[in-house]
């Protein structure tokens, strides 16, 4: 793709690359944008296409990648749809939901994106366009690899989108999966000539031990492809902003001990926004596994339906390695039973859809643990929220966010929140189902347990349905420490005069 029109003067522009998925471009370009907000710059992030079931609404209601809302924070800013014009997310194996700055317009097959391209290139430059001129600098996340030579024909993430903004490019490598140097070397390549001389630096990427043992694969690196290595980032497994590609079945699982509260999260083929359970994840008294594909629940203190790009495909997925007879009678044992968007509509008592918003037209009894009924819509509604917590026990405030392509009504039971929602129709809703004593609930809130009050409350609740003391919240950070953290480590790490240097 190449550009056409567009304004004469932008500002500077730094673009980080890949040589393949899960390297850490996220998180560099994360700790990139909060180097230059506080060393005093105007500085926005920017990935022209991203891949994922992980999204972030923004303050009008446009739904973008979590991993362009984190670098938004790390800037300093609020989340914008300019930073991520386009977000593909995958409802089958050949197709994807199309989100065009914030508004799903259409789910696409890999050919028929192909031949809207044209039209989404456009206004990916419109959008980087806006950002430069509002912004002194604008660091770019590349998708994947730029060495996908059969997919050069038609790039809008890659080195077309460097050229565009007539960036220079660190290349990254994640040397903790082995094969970082082979990476890097075939990378180069691959590239064309014209793209080759944009790579103006190599970080070598989660890096573990003493660095002089590294020392030769780096010199043989600068030697043998002319481009300086410019940092070696060590592994960072601590920094409290999980990468956005780190799947759920790669995080190690916290052991479990009687004293803690053991909790099972499915993990369904097209489970969309793990990133909820993140902050539950870290707490000191819990205990969190992914699980899926048949593999056996055990007897958990909660088990949670997360959300789900195709609530109906990952409904018989659940029912066919029988996870429902297993739900039923942990939650007749007591367990927790919760879910959340997609998983919450399997809980109730049927999910229809009459339009085909999710392929061919049907419906599919739910689960019956709560009595509501759904219905698919094509319209998505995207709001962020807040408001306060009905479940008994767990009263309080809440916050977070809604992405969902449904109507729940509910036939029984009690509304699990109350909330009001900012730049969506229907300002102060009900949201969500509970049933019996609050041990069973679902809700469309996104974020539920990132409230650290509804967080240990919830927790608590559990805790003392097992003779378990009751634990105070745990000191919250502040909520720009994990960037300052991790700002720090790629001052520590990374040559930034060098960056600075690059970008003129």
């Amino acid at each position: 793709m190449t550009r056409t029109g567009g304004a004469s003067t932008w500002a500077r522009a730094l673009m980080v690359q890949g040589t393949g998925s899960h390297v850490g471009k996220s998180l560099i370009a994360a700790g990139l944008c909060r180097i230059f907000a506080e060393d005093g710059h105007r500085v926005a992030p920017f990935k022209a296409q991203n891949m994922s079931l992980n999204a972030w609404v923004t303050p009008e209601g446009g739904e973008i990648s979590w991993a362009q809302a984190v670098q938004a924070r790390a800037a300093g800013l609020p989340p914008h749809v300019d930073m991520n014009p386009v977000l593909l997310k995958p409802v089958r194996d050949t197709g994807s939901q199309v989100v065009l700055l914030g508004e799903a317009v259409g789910t696409l097959s890999a050919v028929e994106y192909q031949a809207f391209k044209p039209r989404i290139w456009q206004a990916v430059l419109a959008a980087l366009d806006r950002l430069r001129a509002a912004h002194e600098i604008v660091v770019i996340e590349g998708a994947g690899s730029p060495a996908e030579v059969n997919l050069r024909e038609g790039d809008i993430a890659n080195m077309a989108v460097a050229e565009a903004a007539n960036a220079p490019v660190l290349l990254a490598a994640d040397i903790d999966r082995g094969g970082a140097l082979a990476w890097v070397v075939g990378t180069l390549e691959l590239l064309a000539p014209e793209e080759r001389a944009r790579v103006r630096g190599i970080l070598i990427n989660k890096f573990r031990g003493d660095r002089s043992l590294l020392q030769p694969g780096l010199d043989f690196l600068e030697e043998r492809t002319g481009v300086p290595v410019l940092g070696v980032i060590p592994y960072l497994p601590r920094i409290g902003l999980p990468e956005e590609d780190t799947l759920p079945d790669e995080r190690p699982p916290a052991p479990v001990r009687p004293d803690t509260v053991h909790v099972v999260v499915l993990r369904h083929p097209h489970l969309a926004n793990f990133t909820d359970f993140d902050a539950l994840a870290g707490e000191p008294d819990v205990a969190l596994r992914f699980v899926g594909n048949g593999e056996p629940l055990g007897r958990p203190d909660v088990v949670v339906l997360p959300g789900s790009k195709t609530t109906l495909a990952d409904l018989e997925h659940l029912r066919a390695h029988g996870y429902d007879a297993a739900i039923h009678r942990l939650a007749a044992e007591g367990s927790y039973v919760v879910g959340l968007c997609g998983g919450y509509q399997m809980m109730g008592l049927e999910v229809a859809d009459p339009l085909g918003v999710e392929g061919p037209s049907r419906s599919l009894p739910g689960l019956g643990l709560l009595p509501v009924r759904t219905v698919l819509r094509p319209t998505k509604l995207t709001a962020l929220a807040r408001g306060e917590s009905l479940l008994p026990g767990m009263e309080g405030p809440v916050e977070g966010y809604e992405i969902h392509m449904g109507e729940s009504e509910r036939a029984g039971g009690s509304s699990a929140l109350r909330l009001q929602r900012r730049n969506a129709p229907r300002g102060e809703v009900d949201d969500g189902c509970w049933a019996g004593d609050g041990r069973v609930f679902g809700t469309y809130l996104h974020g539920l347990f990132d409230h650290p009050g509804f967080r240990r409350s919830f927790l608590n609740r559990v805790r003392a349905g097992k003779g378990l003391p009751t634990l105070p919240p745990a000191p919250e950070a502040p909520p720009d420490e994990p960037y300052r953290r991790l700002a720090q480590a790629l001052r520590e790490s990374v040559d930034i005069e060098a960056v600075y240097r690059l970008m003129g």
